[in-house]
């Protein structure tokens, strides 16, 4: 299916404050995509997925990235892992250090040390886990801080080992509705560091259904300008998406999301991957930021 979008894909900067920047990502093309089993409230063998056109939708996303500017590498897929597409979950990323994955169910575990070694080969420090997470699905880099999701997949004490590994803030929040099992489907980082121009620093969207009514006060005092995105477009895992700072690549079904993102001066980039989400995943489930460094601004 072709990209939706009424906006040039792309444009490099928005005509306000919005600055693209640049990013490099890793995907996994999904050769091997099916759904023989259940861990998430999405999945239903009994359902029919196509390959190919999980495949087709799959490479609408990896062009859009091209396009944009920004630079995508792959991992090879691995038969008997059809959820490797979801790179995300892979691992987390911060200047040139890779956070491993150790997966909470076993048909997934395999999927930990194949990313590991792809971090090693491609010239990441790793950091092996010793607590169950689930890297970029639960851990989400907003400015110098990193939130972090627990309650459904990544357990608490994953929170500590990665503050110890990266030596920087972490925020714990508890999400409670098991639609939204990762805190990648409950929270889009719009704009994760400060760029020239007025951007502004460490905006966000998310959907306050999803947590406990600490962590929404947390979100609440820590993000008071944050879009709050309405449950209809949550359910559609319109929080599932990927920014660069300007342009947001997000479901066409997230109509309401992608008003709100109009409204704020972003460019919505709409990317259907409805085949994928009969796995649980989304946009950003594919997506996993490699972060060498310092954030460029394009």
């Amino acid at each position: 299916m072709s990209t939706q979008n009424t906006a040039p894909i792309a444009e490099a900067t928005s005509p306000g404050t919005r600055i693209q920047q640049h990013r490099t990502y890793l995907m996994c093309r999904p050769e091997h995509f099916t759904v023989s089993y259940t861990i998430n409230p999405w999945m239903e063998p009994a359902n029919p997925t196509d390959t190919a056109k999980a495949v087709a939708q799959w490479q609408t996303l990896y062009d859009a990235y091209v396009a944009l500017g920004h630079d995508v590498r792959l991992i090879d897929a691995i038969p008997g892992l059809p959820d490797m597409v979801y790179t995300a979950n892979g691992g987390f990323v911060i200047d040139g250090v890779a956070y491993g994955a150790k997966f909470r169910f076993a048909e997934r575990a395999p999927e930990g040390p194949a990313f590991m070694d792809w971090f090693r080969a491609s010239g990441f420090d790793v950091a092996e886990p010793v607590e169950v997470n689930e890297g970029e699905g639960d851990f989400l880099l907003v400015g110098d801080t990193i939130l972090a999701g627990t309650g459904f997949r990544s357990t608490g004490d994953s929170h500590r080992e990665l503050g110890d590994v990266f030596g920087r803030e972490v925020v714990s929040l508890n999400l409670v509705d098991p639609r939204f099992y990762h805190l990648d489907t409950a929270i889009s980082v719009l704009d994760p560091v400060e760029g020239p121009g007025g951007v502004e620093k460490a905006n966000i969207a998310y959907l306050p259904a999803a947590f406990d009514a600490p962590s929404r006060g947390i979100l609440e005092d820590r993000y008071p300008d944050a879009i709050r995105v309405a449950d209809e477009d949550g359910a559609v895992f319109g929080l599932n998406s990927a920014s660069d700072g300007f342009n947001v690549l997000i479901s066409p079904r997230a109509t309401g999301f992608e008003a709100q993102l109009r409204e704020r001066g972003y460019n919505p980039v709409l990317i259907d991957l409805s085949e994928l989400l009969l796995g649980g995943g989304g946009i950003k489930c594919c997506t996993l930021e490699l972060r060498h460094g310092q954030e460029t601004t394009r």
